[in-house]
């Protein structure tokens, strides 16, 4: 028997992994490295994915929507 669905954000994350080559981690790495990661916009964080890193939109909110979730709780 197989465990609990993943649902949410982190259903991407399989997905993000093998398409961009980086774990998750090291792309939650790299977004709270951001100099201005504490004050940005949860829009800034998924453009900046989008357009220096060529990711998808659906990843890059997904990715951004869990770090911050992660960073708050």
């Amino acid at each position: 028997m197989s465990g609990a669905k993943v649902t949410g954000p982190a259903s991407y994350f399989p997905s993000i992994e093998a398409t961009y080559g980086r774990s998750i981690a090291d792309w939650k790495a790299l977004l709270r490295a951001l100099p201005a990661y504490a004050d940005a916009k949860h829009m800034t964080l998924v453009d900046h994915l989008k357009s220096e890193h060529r990711m998808g939109h659906g990843h890059a909110n997904a990715l951004v929507a869990h770090t911050l979730a992660e960073d708050r709780a």
